[in-house]
């Protein structure tokens, strides 16, 4: 009955569409000659490109046309915008340089969390847990003097990047920074490069460094979402996450996400 199913689905046809040929093949198991029908060349060919091309570019969601302003030239574009904040031009160039900049943050922070926390933790050293570091009091230097000087720069750094951004390149001109300007050899907004700030020299040729921006903002994207998760888990447990992680070591079955959130909500 499948076999006559499938006859009569193959020898159904189509003669008004110039779309198709016919084509004859004889089947040795059933002894009779069945119809099917195979698309032109050019079709084909024209189809297999529009999947190439589809392939070539990777989206956060599969199968979902990206918007035309993100057309996968910027490292790490997978067409992710839902709200349309790129859709203007100077506003998705901003947005780009915003997004790279909390990004080395994040890596930063988690870095620097992880590293003083696995000091605590092993009794190296006395450190606070991350969350009350702030409001440890320094003996060389007053709060009010250490917010001064973080300010001052902090603001200088900013001000400098924010005016390479409107102006790229004006801040590598002589006399711009101190004498220094060659040592910071700034690439592209956001690149400053120089042995300061690039001293193994990677990425000399920012233009064609598209695979370390993409390595550099995918990292950033995952310590961002740590950083987050860094955040929930200090509120809800109150420790740090190397205290988290040894608890959940201790008993894997029992110290989970799950358990966690049951007892903090009880």
């Amino acid at each position: 009955m499948v076999a006559a199913i499938g006859r009569g689905f193959l020898a159904q046809t189509c003669s008004s569409s110039p779309r198709f040929l016919r084509t004859t093949v004889s089947k040795p198991l059933l002894h009779e000659p069945s119809i099917f029908w195979s698309a032109k060349p050019r079709t084909t060919s024209r189809f297999l490109r529009t999947v190439v091309r589809a392939q070539q570019r990777p989206t956060w969601l599969p199968g979902l046309d990206p918007p035309p302003y993100l057309d996968g030239t910027l490292a790490g574009d997978y067409g992710f915008d839902p709200l349309g904040l790129g859709e203007d031009p100077e506003s998705l160039k901003w947005y780009v340089q915003a997004e790279l900049v909390r990004a080395r943050f994040a890596m930063a922070g988690v870095a620097g969390i992880l590293f003083t926390d696995l000091l605590r933790v092993t009794g190296i050293n006395n450190l606070p847990v991350w969350y009350e570091a702030g409001a440890v009091k320094f003996q060389f230097a007053s709060t009010r003097t250490l917010l001064a000087v973080q300010l001052l720069l902090m603001g200088f750094v900013e001000t400098k990047r924010y005016m390479d951004f409107i102006n790229p390149g004006s801040q590598a001109k002589e006399g711009s920074f101190f004498g220094l300007e060659a040592a910071l050899a700034g690439l592209e907004p956001g690149y400053p490069g120089g042995p300061l700030l690039n001293p193994l020299g990677l990425a000399r040729d920012i233009k064609n460094a598209h695979d370390w921006k993409l390595k550099e903002i995918k990292n950033g994207r995952l310590a961002m979402v740590a950083m987050l998760g860094i955040f929930v888990q200090a509120y809800v447990t109150h420790a740090g996450p190397i205290d988290n992680l040894v608890e959940h070591l201790s008993n894997p079955w029992h110290k989970t996400i799950i358990q966690t959130l049951a007892n903090s909500s009880s």
